[in-house]
C-alpha cells in the first residue's frame, strides 16, 4: 500500500513546521524518516494517521485522501508510538484481545490474531504474564504486536527500540525488517546506525523541508563528491614542507594534520576531482615514501550533521 505526500504543509501561528514537503513509499519499503528536534517529523507523522489535519496539501494512502478517507485510513494503519503505552496489570493474551477488539477485529478471529501475534513477535514464553513483568524488550514486542493485530497495510514506528540491550535491538531490527517485506514502513529514530541495519531508504527533514531522499549508499556516495583521503608519509624533510606542498597540488582543497602524528593528515579534495595521483605523482617527485593513503568513507552521522546543520 503507497504512501504519497503532496505539497504537505502545517503552520502554527505563524511558524510553519512542515513547508510544502512531497514524498512516496511504497508497499516493501522501509522508509527512515530522519531530522533533529523540531524539525517536522512528528507533525508529518500525525498527519499521515489522520491524528492531525495539514494547513494545506494532501496525503493519498493507495489513492484515499485524508481530507475525505480519514476514518478508512485510520483503519489500514498500525503505530507504535515512541513511550508505547501500555496497561501494565494486564496479561499479555489480554492485552492483545483488548486491542483487537478496539481495531475492529471480528469476534470470531481474535483469538487467531492473538495466535498470530504471539508467533511473529516471538511473544510465546512471556505471553502469560502481566505486561509490567515484562523487560522492556518485550514490552516493546508487545506493542509491535498491538500496531499488527489488525492486520494494516501501513506501519508508523516512532523510535521501535529506544532503551533495549543490543541482544533485544537486533532481534526488533530483524522483526521489522520480517515486516516490512508485506507492509509500507515508516520508521522514525533518532539512532542512525539502526537506520543504516534497517531501512532500504532514508529521508531526512530540517526546520520543515526535505533535505535529503535516497538510499544510505546514495546519501554517502553524494557525500564523498569531496574526496578524503588519509595519508602517511615518510623521509620528508619536515612536516611544513608537506604540508606546503599538499596545498599547492591544484586538486586540494585542505590539508590537516592528524594531532600526535608526525607526518599524517587528512588531505581533501575539492568538489568532482580526486587528489590521489596527484599525491602519489608528489612523492615521487620529492622522494618521499608514501606509507598509507586511505579514502575515508563519510559517515551517516557526518552527512545528517552537515545537513540539519547548515
Amino acid at each position: 500500500m503507497s504512501i504519497v505526500v503532496e505539497n504537505l504543509s502545517k503552520s502554527y501561528g505563524g511558524q510553519k513546521a512542515v513547508d510544502n514537503i512531497s514524498f512516496q513509499v511504497n508497499t516493501g519499503e522501509i522508509l527512515g524518516f530522519l531530522g533533529p528536534n523540531g524539525a517536522g517529523k512528528t507533525t508529518t507523522m500525525k498527519i499521515i494517521t489522520s491524528f492531525m489535519a495539514p494547513s494545506s496539501g494532501d496525503v493519498k494512502i493507495n489513492g484515499l485522501s485524508i481530507q475525505t478517507e480519514k476514518e478508512n485510513i485510520k483503519k489500514k494503519i498500525g503505530y507504535l508510538p515512541e513511550n508505547n503505552p501500555l496497561y501494565y496489570d494486564m496479561p499479555v493474551l489480554e492485552y492483545l484481545g483488548f486491542t483487537a477488539a478496539l481495531q475492529g477485529v471480528v469476534k470470531n478471529k481474535i483469538n487467531d490474531k492473538i495466535a498470530q501475534m504471539v508467533f511473529i513477535c516471538g511473544l510465546d514464553e512471556e505471553k502469560h504474564k502481566k505486561i509490567g513483568e515484562l523487560s522492556k524488550g518485550y514490552r516493546q514486542r508487545v506493542g509491535l504486536a498491538q500496531a499488527m493485530i489488525h492486520n494494516p497495510e501501513i506501519l508508523i514506528l516512532d523510535e521501535p527500540t529506544t532503551g533495549l540491550d543490543p541482544n533485544q535491538i537486533i532481534e526488533i531490527r530483524k522483526l521489522i525488517r520480517r515486516i516490512g517485506k508485506e507492509k509500507t514502513v515508516i520508521l522514525s529514530t533518532h539512532i542512525l546506525p539502526e537506520v543504516e541495519a534497517t531501512c532500504d531508504r532514508i529521508l531526512i527533514i530540517n526546520k520543515g523541508k526535505i533535505v535529503a531522499d535516497g538510499t544510505p549508499e546514495t546519501l554517502r556516495k553524494q557525500a564523498q563528491n569531496n574526496e578524503v583521503l588519509k595519508i602517511s608519509i615518510s623521509e620528508a624533510s619536515g612536516l611544513d614542507e608537506v604540508i606546503y606542498s599538499l596545498q599547492n597540488l591544484e586538486s586540494v582543497n585542505m590539508v590537516d594534520p592528524l594531532i600526535d602524528a608526525d607526518t599524517t593528515l587528512m588531505v581533501q579534495s575539492k568538489a568532482g576531482f580526486s587528489s590521489r595521483k596527484n599525491i602519489f605523482q608528489l612523492c615521487v617527485d620529492k622522494h618521499w615514501v608514501l606509507t598509507e593513503m586511505t579514502p575515508i568513507e563519510t559517515k551517516l552521522e557526518d552527512i545528517f550533521k552537515e545537513l540539519t546543520t547548515n
